[in-house]
């Protein structure tokens, strides 16, 4: 049995998470248990770990204090595959300039900065915020969640505020929108994507599908 789960801490997109992760799961004729939780005991008992995130990062940075989740995210992600979607990639960071500057988890070094009101490409073309849509991913390192999924495809992205990652080499993916950010990071057993796997179709139907194989760092 291949036990997930799914950290819950009242911010993140739970359903669709765990209906995605259940779904290929089932394809692949793999026995896959989510628990969709906030109780550590279960969280420590998973084999792997997904820490998701929508909203404001100062409503989700409270609760996950509050709950105690800060320094058991840190421990999981040194003891096996974990997984940070979105908001959960952002809490990752060492600060996000959301909500007039919010002090994040520190376990991946790097801001979160805002992609402005006046967000333009090289072209001049004005651009929407918050970036909203299918973009590619330029996949700047070899992974094994990267594994069947071509180069440049297109996930899906909601989000006004972009990652700075201050080590270059934990960079696993790269878009652009008005300005080049990392979409994917990688270190150790640690995972992370702005856009969203369980809304991107195939492509991210078989990263999340590659997740539920991938050991993590000892792989």
């Amino acid at each position: 049995m291949n036990k997930i789960a799914v950290i819950d801490y009242g911010m993140g997109n739970l359903h669709s998470v765990s209906k995605a992760v259940e779904h290929v799961g089932r394809e692949s004729g793999m026995s896959v248990e989510v628990s969709v939780t906030s109780d550590p005991a279960l969280i420590r008992q998973a084999d792997r770990v997904i820490f998701p995130g929508v909203g404001a990062i100062r409503d989700c940075m409270a609760e996950i204090r509050r709950l105690g989740l800060d320094s058991l995210v840190a421990e999981i992600s040194q003891r096996k595959p974990l997984l940070a979607i979105c908001v959960g990639f952002q809490a990752l960071m060492d600060y996000s300039e959301e909500n007039d500057g919010v002090e994040c988890l520190g376990i991946a070094r790097g801001a979160v900065r805002y992609f402005g009101d006046n967000l333009v490409e090289t072209d001049g073309q004005r651009l929407k915020v918050p970036h909203m849509g299918w973009n590619c991913v330029s996949q700047s390192r070899k992974h094994p969640l990267w594994a069947g999924i071509p180069d440049n495809s297109r996930f899906y992205f909601v989000h006004s505020y972009y990652i700075d990652v201050e080590q270059a080499d934990e960079v696993s993916g790269r878009t652009h929108y008005g300005v080049d950010f990392a979409a994917a990071l990688a270190r150790d057993n640690i995972f992370a994507t702005q856009f969203h796997p369980e809304k991107s179709q195939d492509v991210g139907l078989k990263l999340l599908s590659n997740f539920l194989n991938w050991r993590g760092v000892d792989a």
